[in-house]
């Protein structure tokens, strides 16, 4: 059955971490792994979590099985940071959500919903979106499509394109769109941008679906969810998948969630029956270590302001950060070059930089981040960031 199987190619990216760890050079400079990291390298374990841990210790007392829908609280916990109080009120039993193995477990799990409920759908991505994206859908057996949304050479989001794009779409299509912090490219629309989608997915029927893994990292916890808060509240269906491996830093506990709005009073029952019974073929049930710590986080006000106090520590280090890379290339002769750097928020930035200068930089500098040009900012320092900068001058 197997023999015909040949090895596959390393994933791009955990490649790139394995030559990173066997390379010598003491200056060189991992820009690849999306995760957070501090000015030593490391990407600890927040304090808010390990007190949540510590008294999760003492009080959990059993690891049996958990319900298919998920930790006690969880999804009710992070349904409060993403909607708000008030809306989450207002969509009432029309709302139904699940816990899921990590932002991944959300994507894949929505993508076999639409695709139980209409096989036919079409969804649209960004170009670029994130890697996993389009293989997480296909596999789901849904076909996609393309919208256009950046311009390498003018690091900028080209909105009136973007608009352009989607009035191919067909009444319920789903446009996929990422809620803050856009990966690859840290690129976000303007509050204005997205009042344009929000009327044209109106007008024309669309289903939005936002993937939200960085709440928190681009100017604050309700900042970032504004675009999510409108949309829901407007639109009669959306989706959202949701990511506790950044904000909470519990990126091996795989630990995510699931919402879906639908049109008609009393959708829960329907929409969590059936995400249970997806999630059962799949999964059974998700993991539940790290949402109990999330959901003792979340339910003690003591522990909630230790967690937004780093939260809001780790956004102000990387924005810091982008903005001293940006001086420092402009230090170097680029002018305008790089300077939707400074503009950009979360942990990436999409650097105008040919796939061949990338080599370089990776072969005769020790930097290492994907051929496409996306750097994760926090894996820069005060110190290394002079020896980027020349870097790059020196190959580009």
């Amino acid at each position: 059955m197997f023999s015909h199987l040949t090895p596959l190619p390393a994933d791009p990216i955990l490649g790139l971490s394995a030559l990173f760890k066997a390379d010598t050079n003491p200056a060189k400079v991992d820009l690849g792994v999306g995760v957070y990291k501090t000015a030593d390298g490391k990407t600890p374990i927040l304090g808010a979590v390990q007190q949540a841990f510590e008294r999760l210790s003492v009080s959990e007392g059993s690891k049996v099985y958990i319900s298919p829908t998920g930790w006690p609280g969880f999804t009710e916990g992070c349904a409060n940071l993403v909607f708000g109080d008030a809306l989450v009120e207002k969509m009432g039993d029309k709302l139904g959500a699940i816990q899921t193995p990590g932002g991944c477990g959300a994507l894949r799990l929505a993508f076999e919903m639409i695709a139980f409920a209409d096989p036919e759908t079409t969804v649209w991505v960004s170009n670029p979106t994130w890697a996993n994206h389009i293989p997480t859908l296909a596999a789901a057996g849904l076909k996609h499509k393309v919208y256009d949304y950046y311009n390498r050479e003018t690091s900028a989001i080209e909105v009136e394109g973007m608009l352009a794009s989607l009035e191919a779409a067909k009444p319920g299509d789903v446009v996929l769109l990422h809620a803050c912090c856009h990966n690859p490219t840290g690129a976000d629309l303007s509050a204005a941008d997205w009042t344009k989608v929000q009327t044209l997915l109106a007008r024309k029927g669309l289903v939005p679906f936002l993937d939200m893994a960085y709440q928190g990292f681009a100017a604050g916890l309700d900042e970032d969810a504004a675009a999510v808060r409108a949309i829901f509240s407007a639109l009669p269906e959306a989706i959202l998948s949701y990511s506790c491996s950044k904000n909470f830093g519990l990126y091996r506990e795989r630990t995510g969630a699931l919402f879906i709005k639908g049109e008609k009073d009393n959708s829960r029952d329907a929409l969590v029956t059936n995400l249970a019974q997806l999630a059962r073929a799949n999964y059974s049930m998700p993991p539940s270590h790290g949402a109990a710590l999330a959901t003792t986080v979340m339910q003690d006000a003591e522990l909630m302001a230790v967690w937004i106090a780093e939260l809001n520590s780790m956004r102000d280090r990387i924005n810091g950060l982008r903005n001293s890379l940006a001086a420092a290339l402009e230090a170097e002769g680029f002018e305008g070059r790089f300077a939707g750097v400074a503009r950009q928020t979360g942990m990436f930035s999409l650097l105008n930089l040919s796939p061949e200068q990338v080599a370089r930089l990776q072969s005769e500098k020790s930097i290492y981040f994907p051929g496409n040009g996306r750097i994760n900012v926090a894996g820069l320092t005060d110190t290394n960031i002079p020896y980027v900068a020349k870097a790059i001058a020196s190959v580009a």
